[in-house]
């Protein structure tokens, strides 16, 4: 069975593939063990949260763009804008990818409003064996009020859904041809290299004459006059 848009399925199987067709009989076991190992780990790193703090990220590609989801980890300009260490970060909760580049200003001040959310409501800790009571550290009646967040998903990442409200349609809108400004538009990008060598070299032509013109003359060197045949040679006798 194909999905939606999906690629019709034409299998071609080997003789005998029955006998090659993989099994698993414990995946309820599995499953159970799984939850007992979170339930033992929530035990033993309580208060802390069981999940990190992921970014919210778009989805790739023109057909999933329009989703967003939780990404790998947060990047050092979106640390950087709310203010964290990323040393610190690590310790705190907070995933961290040196790799990440923003490419957008929305996504950068969102996830930085995301991560200073987050510290708003992190009740953090003093070290273990530490008498100094340092700057952000929770006092003694907030560490006891301090609650594990049961969910494996720190702020889960929720869709947006914003609905328009019909309207109509704009004379603009009727006359823009959405097709021909994607073209034109992507043979402007194409030749845009192209055009700036063509108006560097048409600049240097016209400063090239100019410069020429400006530049002083040098003197030219006297010429020697030459002497006569006739009387050189009289002075020679």
């Amino acid at each position: 069975m194909h999905f939606r848009n999906q690629v019709i399925p034409n299998q071609h199987f080997h003789k005998k593939w029955q006998n090659h067709v993989k099994t698993w009989f414990d995946q309820a076991a599995k499953k159970k063990r799984r939850s007992r190992l979170r339930i033992k780990k929530a035990r033993e790193i309580a208060p802390r949260p069981l999940g990190l703090l992921r970014p919210v990220v778009r989805c790739p590609t023109i057909r999933y763009n329009k989703k967003v989801r939780a990404g790998k980890g947060f990047s050092l300009d979106e640390l950087r804008a709310a203010g964290i260490n990323k040393k610190m970060a690590s310790t705190i909760g907070i995933a961290v990818d040196h790799r990440r580049r923003n490419k957008s200003v929305e996504a950068l001040q969102l996830n930085a409003q995301r991560l200073k959310e987050y510290r708003s409501k992190l009740i953090l800790f003093p070290r273990r064996g530490s008498t100094k009571k340092r700057e952000g550290e929770a006092s003694a009646e907030e560490q006891k009020n301090a609650v594990q967040i049961p969910a494996r998903k720190v702020m889960p990442v929720r869709q947006q859904q914003g609905k328009e409200k019909a309207r109509a349609i704009s004379k603009d809108e009727k006359t823009f041809d959405a097709y021909v400004h994607v073209r034109r538009a992507m043979g402007a990008a194409k030749s845009i290299g192209r055009k700036e060598k063509k108006a560097r070299e048409k600049e240097q032509e016209v400063v090239a004459p100019a410069q020429a013109a400006k530049a002083p003359k040098e003197p030219k060197e006297p010429k020697e006059k030459k002497e006569k045949k006739g009387k050189a040679a009289a002075a020679d006798e």
